[in-house]
């Protein structure tokens, strides 16, 4: 099976909220205030959000004054071309400039950070590059020990502290040895749960100018990881990690699992932040670098050709 196959097949439960839009224009009946209504229902049951909703609605009916369109085919077709549209954002591939670049990742437990960090190693050894994993969740043993066999399985070198350490410490010393080590690459895990949120996002602050102190510069990528599964909390917890550590993009994982793909438009839309990689199941392979032409033709493959044009 191809990827392109895969990513559609993975897809399926998304198509689902998408083809709601698409069936509103198979008719192509008389354009009314009730197909607006019906569209924005569709969009915002399949997790656009109301503010992005919003602004697809308002641009398709100025759109639709300027063209003088008729019939539901029109929007619906303009529709398609939007959705790639609001996902393609400048800098959607790894930016690795330093040496050694450093990628801090961030995000909630649960959400697949730490097998994230662990299949990209492996995407990066596999290119060549050596890779350096900090296990900065100190405060999760079971944490430290799943990226200690990511360690292993990607041909990686890893820096641990003591459960419980300081993580910005642990970051010190990660950074440090990478350094000394000549590594091209070091990934950084965070812990993704503590007693507040205060706490969380203090302790993220902290990593960050550890980082910005040894490096001279910020991290080269900080990656927020969010479960494709969550729907809109997926979008207030990116506005958090946003605020607080400046994000450079986003991977969605469990996108297989999920029938609510407009998450990922409103993500980007809301953030301004493109999506980096996407993960479709536990193998190795299946984070794959994200590509917004690939992705809407997946979702809209059994579109007819005026919804395709």
């Amino acid at each position: 099976m191809s990827w392109f196959q895969r990513l559609r097949t993975s897809l399926g439960k998304a198509r689902d909220s998408f083809a709601a839009v698409q069936n509103l224009g198979r008719a192509k009946a008389p354009l009314t205030d009730e197909f607006w209504d019906d569209l924005e229902d569709v969009l915002i049951m399949g997790d656009f959000g109301v503010p992005t909703t919003q602004k697809i609605i308002e641009g398709l009916r100025t759109v639709s004054k300027q063209e003088a369109w008729k019939t539901t085919d029109q929007p619906v077709a303009r529709f398609h071309k939007d959705v790639e549209r609001f996902l393609t954002l400048p800098g959607g591939e790894l930016q690795l400039k330093s040496d050694p670049a450093v990628v801090l990742v961030v995000g909630v437990n649960g959400s697949g950070k730490t097998t994230t960090i662990g299949k990209l190693a492996a995407r990066l050894h596999h290119e060549g590059k050596r890779v350096l994993l900090v296990a900065g969740d100190t405060f999760r043993a079971a944490a430290t020990e799943q990226l200690a066999i990511w360690a292993q399985r990607s041909g990686s070198e890893i820096v641990r502290g003591a459960e419980g350490a300081d993580p910005a410490s642990v970051v010190f010393d990660g950074i440090r040895a990478g350094k000394a080590r000549n590594v091209d690459v070091i990934l950084i895990d965070t812990a993704g749960r503590l007693q507040t949120k205060t706490n969380l996002m203090e302790e993220l602050k902290k990593i960050r100018r550890v980082i910005e102190r040894e490096l001279g510069a910020p991290p080269d990528e900080t990656l927020l990881v969010v479960d494709g599964t969550t729907g809109q909390n997926a979008i207030s917890q990116a506005k958090l990690f946003n605020d607080t550590t400046q994000l450079t993009g986003v991977v969605v994982t469990k996108l297989d699992s999920t029938a609510k793909g407009g998450v990922l438009v409103a993500i980007v839309d809301e953030l301004e932040v493109p999506i980096k990689f996407i993960g479709l199941g536990e193998s190795v392979d299946a984070l794959r670098p994200f590509v917004p032409k690939e992705f809407t033709e997946a979702l809209f493959e059994d579109a007819p050709d005026s919804v395709r044009a």
